[in-house]
């Protein structure tokens, strides 16, 4: 059998090492701040390094550097903001945006990576060491052979038929056999189907971003590539325009249109485009909205309802992660942010979303930079109200990538991953019983267990079929692979073949949302469910028993009714006193704060004359000190006086001295005679 040897690429941690010695930052001659600045931006930069420590150091625990050193405070808070990212998807995105940044830095960085060389079977499923993709252990398989002097990617096999013969089998991947030029493998690209042909624009194809557009036709299976023409500004502006290459946005048909809206692109606008592919001229167009437009994101969904679009969650340039519900009406091509109540799903991207009965938004999984969800969320686009129900049956595992389309109540789920493995079965949730089942399960590395796959619904000899393409497992693809749908997952089969008591239980338990007391019991949206549910469980019972099984089927169904009921009821009257032991808890409130402003009134009072009286003591204490001062300048006077009388009373004393010196038998001039 022939022989071809194929390039495996490394494994990780090998493949991250190789990424980040190339990028700069493993401390070789190479690596330099320098350098690094020289290849990517600062934003980018800062992405990687963060990343880069994340991987190999862990989380950061370092000290928070002085806000005067911008650049050291700037990298530790890209670090910081990774929290406990797992090691291993640390180095994942750190290869997705170098591949992002520089897609060929693989080839460049070939001179001093060593690239193991393996043996690869022809058309079989090629033996190669796996490499780690989302975490995933794919193998990954380059090259193969030559085709007219063409280098053709490796085909996997693992698919249970080849073409139509078999088309007879219901719930199972089926190749069929494709002619024309194919698109270039992709993933994270749109896709939409209008009459008879399915569409597809745009994706990533080894980190480089598309623009391409190209059609299936489903009645031939043969691809075709449209060339498209400058389109106008707006519908109605002549304007010249340049199609952007992206990834990551969505593709929804609408009015023998296709409107491509938000999207990955290698220089991103602030806010999200909207544009038009006109079928009829093949050319693309602005469409001029108004209102404030969500930011710039890819990995959103986008669903249409009515004449509107329903875009949530999602991705923005910076790769921060939203969970933002916006509305944009076709009509009048105006936005509207919606704030809805209750609690809305997490942060993230890469989720599928479908709409139920023209009034309920599906969210289901998606991811955040390093954890993976398989919960559910339904928004009732009435009241606004988001409400989180209970699963039933098989419920699937976490991932993220997925794609999903509604066919009647059935929403069918391929694909995707949740950072360890590929999503191997495709699961379809009924989503009037919000019960899960497996419709079938994949072996191998086929595409139907990748990641940014497309799927769509189309048609084949007037049954609906479902039509996936693309993805990356390890390596872009671009195959087709179709599964015709038996609809035994409906409700009808599943009251067939469950207990009675069990089904009506499950069903009516749906809708058991985790949601607090107030909003669980006031009327909201899980009881506007429920009604339908029951509706819908009593005509299709109806149709699938006859008369004395409906009659017990109805009795049942009613005894349950009541029971909810009769529970619903003791619930209110319970959320009833709890809201009036919280009201006359308010009232006491109302009064102790009352009561306190009261008395922090009277401290004020006290203190204001406390004041006074301290302002009054130190005057009379200063008045007290200028009496003492004049006391004291009075008694000098007084003794001054006192000496200045005496001083007197001497003076004359002495000037009559003679006449009474004499007298006592001393002369007056005694002292002048002894002189």
């Amino acid at each position: 059998m022939a022989m071809a040897r194929a390039s495996s690429g490394l494994q990780y941690p090998e493949r991250f090492y190789a990424a980040a010695s190339y990028a700069g930052f493993d401390g070789s001659p190479r690596s330099s701040s320098k350098a690094v600045r020289s290849k990517f931006n600062s934003e980018s930069a800062l992405i990687l390094y963060a990343l880069y420590q994340q991987a190999t150091v862990g989380p950061c625990n370092t000290p928070e550097p002085s806000a005067w050193n911008a650049v050291e405070k700037s990298k530790w808070s890209s670090w910081k903001k990774l929290a406990d990212m797992a090691s291993t998807e640390a180095m994942r995105l750190f290869v997705k945006i170098l591949e992002e940044e520089d897609p060929g830095w693989y080839s460049r960085a070939s001179n001093f990576v060593s690239d193991p060389v393996v043996d690869v079977q022809m058309n079989q499923s090629s033996n190669v060491h796996p490499v780690v993709e989302n975490g995933n252990p794919f193998p990954e398989t380059k090259t193969i052979s030559t085709e007219n002097g063409s280098i053709v990617e490796a085909q996997d096999k693992d698919v249970v038929s080849e073409g139509f013969g078999s088309i007879g089998v219901y719930d199972q991947w089926i190749a069929p056999p494709i002619s024309g030029h194919r698109p270039k493998s992709r993933y994270e690209h749109g896709a939409a189907v209008i009459q008879d042909k399915m569409y597809i624009y745009g994706g990533n194809h080894n980190g480089r971003y598309l623009n391409d557009l190209h059609a299936l036709d489903l009645r031939s299976w043969s691809w075709s590539k449209i060339e498209a023409k400058a389109g106008a500004e707006s519908l109605e502006s002549p304007s010249p325009v340049t199609v952007t290459a992206r990834a990551g946005h969505s593709l929804i048909s609408w009015e023998n249109k296709l409107i491509s809206i938000a999207g990955h692109t290698k220089d991103p606008s602030d806010s999200i485009e909207v544009k038009a592919f006109d079928l009829q001229t093949c050319t693309w167009s602005f469409l001029k909205t108004y209102g404030k437009p969500p930011a710039s994101r890819g990995g959103q969904s986008v669903s249409l309802v009515g004449g509107g679009l329903v875009i949530f969650g999602g991705q923005d340039a910076k790769r921060t992660l939203l969970n933002d519900l916006h509305i944009l009406d076709l009509e009048t091509m105006t936005w509207d942010e919606i704030d809805a109540i209750g609690v809305p799903p997490s942060p993230r991207s890469d989720h599928t979303a479908a709409v139920h009965a023209d009034r309920y938004l599906l969210i289901f999984g998606g991811g955040s930079h390093a954890t993976c969800y398989n919960d559910l969320h339904v928004l009732d686009l009435q009241t606004m109200e988001w409400s989180r129900p209970t699963q039933q049956g098989e419920i699937p595992t976490a991932r993220a990538g997925h794609a999903g389309v509604t066919v009647g109540e059935n929403w069918f789920i391929v694909g995707g991953g949740d950072n360890k493995s590929g999503a191997s079965e495709t699961v379809v949730l009924n989503m009037s019983t919000l019960v899960w089942s497996v419709v079938t399960t994949v072996e191998g590395r086929i595409p139907v267990a990748s990641e940014g796959l497309s799927l769509a619904v189309g048609s084949y000899n007037g049954e609906d079929v479902l039509v996936s393409f693309g993805g990356y497992n390890g390596r872009y693809n671009n195959e087709v692979n179709v599964l015709k749908p038996s609809h035994k997952s409906t409700l009808q089969s599943k009251m067939m073949e469950t207990p009675v008591p069990d089904s009506v239980s499950a069903v009516l338990n749906a809708t058991n949302g985790t949601r607090d007391v107030e909003s669980e019991f006031e009327a909201g949206q899980e009881g506007k469910i429920r009604e339908i549910v029951m509706d819908n469980v009593e005509s299709d019972l109806m149709k699938a028993r006859g008369k004395s099984t409906n009659e017990h089927l109805i009795a049942t169904l009613k005894a349950e009714k009541e029971e909810l009921e009769s529970s619903l009821s003791k619930e209110k009257v319970q959320t009833l006193q709890l809201k009036q032991e919280l009201a006359e808890a308010e009232t006491r409130n109302t009064d102790l704060y009352k009561e306190l402003q009261s008395v922090r009134g009277q401290l004020a009072s006290e203190q204001s004359r406390c004041f006074k009286l301290e302002v009054e003591l130190a005057e009379l204490r200063q008045k007290l000190q200028t009496m003492e001062a004049l006391q004291k300048e009075l008694e000098l006077l007084q003794r001054q006086k006192a000496a200045s009388e005496q001083a007197a009373l001497n003076a004359k004393r002495q000037s009559s001295g003679g006449v009474w010196g004499w007298l006592a038998g001393t002369p007056g001039n005694e002292k002048a005679d002894d002189a």
